[in-house]
């Protein structure tokens, strides 16, 4: 905010979340009249996200061969149009989504040398945490900043960069040595969580992967019980496996004794549907996030409209909202 007049923006841009940035692509899905089937908002958001992590701006996108290639792979030829219109809008309305956020600082460190050595300067020591999960576009940010000092520290596990499909980029991790030569490595190998048979059981797999730091990872606590592997055709099937479980094991344990995790919410729905089948009582714990409820978000639309009153986006939903 500080230096963004730097790059003819405005210092009290609104920052549009993932819903945001999702909702003004459909808006301009609609306006060009494509089919929101292959033009999915969800796929487009994600485009336009890995290519900002990359650093590749809608001009540069629109000459690059390879990138409309992949466009064309995707059956979204039009995609060049909507980058486009989306960075234009976003402008318009005086916002930037979280990408944005760091494409800019990025622009920032490039095109205003004083501005980089001030932050330089100021950030004379750099922690990272969960580095594995980093893109290109934060690597560089903060590559720059620890270029004078190379005062730098860095936290993370290879054997845990699971976001690639967001942007994570696990040659960060794997070349930081390359990348900063004087680096001393510590490998924290204990493990004080898990039994030696998981411990081993992911060692197992880890050793598969082509790239990566080699680690001897071992446990001391007792040696527990062995890792059961459970393969189904479905979800609903994998469901019902769960409920089955629970109801053979019902002799020894209470309902309450029992507890399911699962990734995604979506999970949800089939496990909900098994065990009410099953006769089994249960409570789904978690939810809709706060700052997700859709009181709050429009709380926070009329908020953020105050503070900049470019923000189309933030006005459409509130509008009429109340009636």
């Amino acid at each position: 905010r500080m230096h963004i007049e730097l790059l003819g923006r405005q210092r009290d841009f609104t920052i549009y979340d993932t819903n945001d940035s999702k909702n003004l692509i459909k808006t301009i899905i609609k306006e060009l009249g494509l089919d929101d089937k292959l033009y999915l908002p969800k796929k487009i958001c994600s485009r336009i996200s890995s290519l900002k992590n990359s650093l590749i701006t809608p001009n540069m996108h629109e000459r690059n061969k390879d990138e409309l290639d992949y466009d064309n792979y995707l059956r979204m030829p039009r995609l060049k149009e909507i980058y486009k219109i989306y960075m234009r809008r976003c402008k318009l309305a005086n916002a930037m989504d979280f990408d944005d956020l760091l494409l800019y600082t990025n622009i920032l460190f490039r095109d205003n040398e004083e501005v980089l050595r001030k932050y330089q300067e100021l950030f004379k020591f750099i922690l990272v945490d969960e580095y594995q999960d980093t893109n290109f576009s934060q690597h560089l940010i903060i590559k720059k900043l620890a270029e004078v000092h190379q005062h730098i520290s860095v936290v993370g596990d290879d054997a845990q960069s699971i976001y690639s499909f967001r942007g994570a980029n696990i040659e960060n991790i794997l070349k930081f040595k390359q990348n900063y030569p004087t680096a001393k490595v510590f490998k924290l190998e204990q493990n004080y969580r898990s039994t030696p048979n998981i411990v081993n059981v992911a060692n197992s797999l880890i050793e598969k992967n082509r790239g990566q730091i080699k680690k001897n990872v071992y446990s001391k606590n007792e040696e527990g019980s062995k890792v059961k592997v459970l393969s189904s055709y479905s979800d609903r099937e994998e469901s019902d496996m769960v409920g089955n479980l629970i109801l053979a094991m019902r002799g020894e344990f209470n309902y309450n004794d029992f507890a399911i995790l699962y990734r995604t919410n979506a999970q949800s729905n089939a496990l909900e549907y098994s065990l009410k089948r099953s006769g089994i009582p249960y409570r789904v714990i978690g939810g809709t996030r706060f700052f997700d409820r859709s009181e709050i978000k429009d709380m926070l639309a009329y908020l953020c409209l105050i503070n900049n009153r470019s923000d189309d986006l933030r006005l459409n939903r509130i509008i009429n909202n109340p009636p």
